[in-house]
């Protein structure tokens, strides 16, 4: 027996409403056409579905049967045009992708690459985050979806697993006593001014990039401010304090007169993608399940920067 949409969904609005009247309006169609629709599906069943009168409306027992046995579908037939709608939607356009470091932007690329055969019509726009502003793009709407370090702690932001992670290290100068070291900890910290990152910096981000004191409750003295790496490193190599950085800086920043010593307790920095949480589009969907597969490709990833697990 084939049956209508618009008879399906009749039946359970007006199953809802109880009123004729509201599920006209509901369904932006006359009266006269929602008992139309409603008397079709009964000819269908071969029984009514609703007892009505001149002042009430209500469901028969076979009317509730049919009820229960449809609503579990139509919700699924639902969310299956809603998924159908946002996988269109992100099949075109261009969606602002924003990346904090150079192995993050390289995972950027990759993931623009794949998305070219599943979304072609998808162009991804690539741009670095301004360290001094971490979120300020994301917030205007410049950038759509961006690879930050972790933690993010921001009310308005959603984020996803972390999809690179990579240790840390300590920049310092050359002829600094530390810098002949194999590796150092937390705990030297106390040793050496940290630069730290200018900008209206989260708390909880200023402490990770630049702790005020060492895990046994040492205070660290603070070095100048920086707004960007190259600015950080000309510091470092000019004596003036040392940088928390992660693993790849030395990679891709080595340069005259700054060592990278690795620590030997701490934790590892995690990346990973960051959004406005009321605005999680389908482009964003797309782009994030081929960064995710990204990831888990980058087997050849250089030492002191691995996949996240």
């Amino acid at each position: 027996m084939l049956t209508d949409r618009d008879e399906l969904d009749c039946f359970l609005i007006l199953a809802e409403e109880l009123h004729f009247g509201r599920t006209a309006e509901r369904m932006l169609l006359s009266r006269a056409r929602v008992s139309q629709l409603v008397q079709r599906l009964e000819r269908r069943v071969g029984a009514p579905l609703f007892l009505r009168t001149s002042r009430s409306v209500a469901l028969t027992a076979l009317g509730r049967q049919l009820r229960a046995d449809l609503e579990p579908h139509h919700r699924a037939i639902a969310a299956a045009l809603e998924r159908a709608a946002a996988t269109a939607r992100a099949s075109d356009g261009v969606l602002h992708v924003g990346f904090t470091t150079p192995p993050s932007g390289e995972l950027v690329l990759k993931a623009a690459d794949a998305l070219r055969a599943t979304h072609p019509g998808l162009v991804v726009e690539v741009c670095e985050v301004p360290l001094s502003d971490p979120y300020g793009l994301l917030r205007s709407g410049d950038f759509d979806v961006q690879i930050a370090e972790f933690p993010v702690r921001e009310a308005d932001l959603g984020e996803g697993p972390a999809l690179l992670t990579e240790a840390r290290v300590l920049a310092l100068p050359a002829g600094h006593p530390l810098a002949g070291r194999e590796a150092v900890t937390l705990e030297e910290l106390a040793q050496v001014p940290l630069l730290t990152v200018a900008g209206d910096q989260p708390p909880y981000r200023r402490e990770h990039q630049s702790p005020a004191r060492t895990p046994s409750g040492r205070p660290i003295r603070r070095g100048p401010e920086v707004t960007n790496m190259q600015e950080a490193l000309v510091l470092v190599a000019a004596g003036q304090g040392a940088l928390l950085t992660s693993a790849h800086t030395r990679e891709y920043y080595a340069r005259p007169g700054v060592v990278y010593v690795p620590f030997s307790d701490a934790e590892p920095v995690g990346y990973g993608l960051v959004w406005r949480a009321a605005d999680h589009t389908g482009a964003v969907r797309a782009f994030a399940r081929a960064a995710l597969h990204a990831a888990g490709r980058a087997a050849t990833a250089p030492a002191g920067r691995r996949p996240a697990s």
